[in-house]
């Protein structure tokens, strides 16, 4: 089964388009767990067990599994997501962007070291950085479009003088994306919440490719406005929240506040969606 059938499918059985991404921050997490970046792991998959009827996706952050030489803990966690939530399909957010022989070793981190369904990559050195990953049949890529930070507009929004049309910079990717570069049909693009007119015009230039849509939640961005800007009957999207999720609560109750808070935001993505 390839990425996309994997989320069609548990879109349809969660009901969903929530995607809980899972950003651990020792600093943050509950009494017991708190300043313990040896707790990565049983802190995630708590996480993850509260909330797996509940979602799309889920998206680990790398960074912050890294960051703290927990990259152990996170194959653990991508294991138990496979064998306690196999119908859901795992983003790895990487955001990673190189050539050649480099973005080979990249892709193989992604999908064989710790076997994700999809990743996230940077576009900004061009189709031979994205091509390897598109030599895993049935991997998903999602390359960074319209991104939900204010400094993206630096570079995403910038016109483009030398492509016909004089596109900005985050159109051009979403032309590429749909098409050319779309050979094998894994791509899909990340555009931010907090841009709903931006995502419609995305889904106006891809109309049928997966949107990984952070930004809802901690970061300020309208859920529904962003499943009525990004959501067609043939162009899914994944709806991520992390902090208001993951840290839901600082007390021993911070699974079954995380499940809760899960289950507001899907009811306003459906809400949204009916």
């Amino acid at each position: 089964m390839n990425f996309t059938d994997m989320l069609r499918g548990a879109t349809a059985q969660n009901n969903s388009l929530l995607c809980v991404g899972l950003d651990p921050e020792p600093t943050r997490f509950p009494a017991g767990m708190l300043g313990d970046p040896r707790k990565i792991y049983d802190f995630c998959a708590a996480i993850v067990d509260a909330t797996a009827d509940l979602v799309c996706a889920f998206k680990p952050q790398i960074a912050y599994f890294a960051a703290h030489r927990a990259e152990d803990q996170l194959e653990r966690l991508m294991q138990h997501m496979r064998a306690n939530a196999p119908q859901v399909p795992v983003i790895l957010d990487a955001k990673r962007g190189d050539i050649g022989s480099t973005a080979e070793q990249y892709a193989k981190e992604a999908f064989e070291r710790y076997g994700a369904d999809a990743v996230t990559l940077s576009p900004f050195m061009g189709f031979d950085s994205i091509e390897p990953y598109l030599a895993y049949h049935g991997k998903g890529a999602f390359l960074l479009c319209r991104t939900s930070n204010p400094g993206g507009d630096d570079l995403q929004t910038q016109r483009l003088a030398s492509v016909d049309g004089q596109p900005l910079m985050y159109e051009h990717v979403a032309r590429l994306a749909q098409g050319p570069w779309n050979k094998n049909g894994q791509l899909g693009l990340v555009v931010g919440a907090t841009y709903p007119q931006e995502i419609e015009r995305v889904r106006a230039i891809a109309p049928t490719l997966p949107l990984l849509i952070p930004g809802v939640g901690a970061q300020g961005g309208d859920a529904a406005a962003t499943v009525r800007a990004g959501l067609r009957s043939d162009g899914p999207i994944i709806v991520n929240s992390s902090r208001a999720i993951l840290y839901a609560s600082k007390g021993e109750d911070f699974a079954a506040a995380a499940r809760a808070e899960a289950m507001r935001t899907r009811s306003v993505l459906e809400a949204a969606r009916g």
